[in-house]
C-alpha cells in the first residue's frame, strides 16, 4: 500500500490561527458606526412610523383587484394569474354565476375566493401581465405590515379596497 505525502504548503501562519485580522475588521466596523451615531449624531436606523424612506422606483407594490365602470368585479376566475405565478402565491376558487347573482358578472363564473400569499410572492408582475381582463394589478403602495402570517395573506376583500379605505365602485 502506498503512502501519501502531505505538504505544508497550505499551513496557516500564527496570526491567522487566532483570527486576529477578522475580529479586528469586525470591531472596526462596529466602532465606526458607534462614533457616527454618538458624536456626529448620524443615525444608522430610521424610526419608521415618523419617517419613511423613499421606495425604489422599481417597487411594484401590493396586489389590487379592479372593478369595471358598473362596479362589478372584473375577475372571471380564468386561473391565468394562478398558472403563470412562479412562486405559486395565488389561489383562486371559482364559482358559477347563478341567475340571482347575475349582477356580479356577465361571464359564467367568478372568483368566489381569491388569495395572494405575500410571503411567497416575489412581486414579479407576471400575474398583472397574464390577466386577460386586467383585473389584477400592482399599485405601488407601501408594503403591508402584519403581526402574524395570516395578516400577510391578501383575500378578495382586502384587494378591492383603495388606500382611503373605500371599496372601488361603492355606491353612496
Amino acid at each position: 500500500m502506498a503512502t501519501i505525502q502531505v505538504h505544508k504548503k497550505y499551513a496557516f501562519r500564527w496570526y491567522e490561527k487566532f483570527y486576529f485580522m477578522s475580529i479586528s475588521a469586525g470591531m472596526w466596523v462596529t466602532l465606526k458606526h458607534f462614533l457616527k451615531s454618538a458624536f456626529l449624531r448620524r443615525m444608522v436606523t430610521v424610526s419608521y412610523p415618523e419617517k419613511k424612506l423613499p421606495l425604489s422606483s422599481r417597487f411594484r407594490g401590493l396586489h389590487r383587484l379592479k372593478r369595471n365602470e358598473k362596479g362589478q368585479e372584473r375577475c372571471t376566475a380564468c386561473y391565468c394569474c394562478q398558472w403563470v405565478c412562479p412562486a405559486d402565491a395565488i389561489q383562486i376558487v371559482a364559482a358559477e354565476v347563478t341567475p340571482e347573482r347575475q349582477y356580479l358578472h356577465p361571464e359564467d363564473k367568478y372568483a368566489k375566493s381569491f388569495q395572494v400569499d405575500l410571503l411567497r410572492c416575489i412581486y414579479c408582475g407576471l400575474c398583472e401581465e397574464a390577466c386577460p381582463k386586467g383585473a389584477i394589478y400592482l399599485d405601488g403602495g407601501m408594503p403591508m405590515p402584519a403581526d402574524s402570517r395570516d395578516g400577510l395573506i391578501l383575500d378578495k376583500a382586502k384587494m378591492m379596497e383603495t388606500e382611503g379605505g373605500k371599496i372601488l365602485g361603492e355606491r353612496n
